[in-house]
Formats: structure tokens, sequence, C-alpha cells
């Protein structure tokens, strides 16, 4: 993948988290986006409440893989890198 590729991919993993970002933030919590691999697995870390939240596995499985997959069907996955 092509820098600039990859730069557009991002901002399009960024905006689908936008929209996830606001409830995440209700609770005290965010999420950061650190990378995509180039077997376009996302690599998100959680910031704040969300670190150590027990419901953040369902979080990232129901919210924010759904969201990123909604907007960009070609990711195939969406870990994250820290929290429980």
């Amino acid at each position: 993948m092509i820098a600039t590729e990859k730069e557009q991919l991002l901002q399009r993993i960024e905006e689908a988290l936008d929209t996830v970002r606001p409830h995440l933030n209700v609770d005290g919590g965010d999420v950061e986006l650190v990378d995509v691999t180039d077997d376009m697995q996302v690599k998100i870390r959680w910031m704040g409440m969300c670190e150590s939240c027990s419901m953040s596995t369902m979080t990232l499985r129901a919210g924010i893989a759904e969201a990123i997959k909604g907007k960009i069907p070609e990711i195939m996955g969406v870990d994250a890198i820290n929290g429980l």
C-alpha cells in the first residue's frame, strides 16, 4: 500500500471512529487509531475510562468494529493493543 493510499484509509477510519467517540466521551473514555496493517487489521488504543472498562470488549466488537467495517468493508478486523 503506498503512503497516500494508507493516509486516505487512516482518514476514513478516523471518520468512522468519530461516529462512536461521542458515546465513549460520555463515560469519560476515548479511542485512538494506532495503525492499520497491510492485511487490513486496524489497531486501536483505549484511552481514559475505556482502558479499564469491563465493557470495552463488547464496545470494540459491537461499536467500533461495526462502525469501521460499515464504512470500510475491506477492513478485516479491529484489535485493541491495551485494555482489559
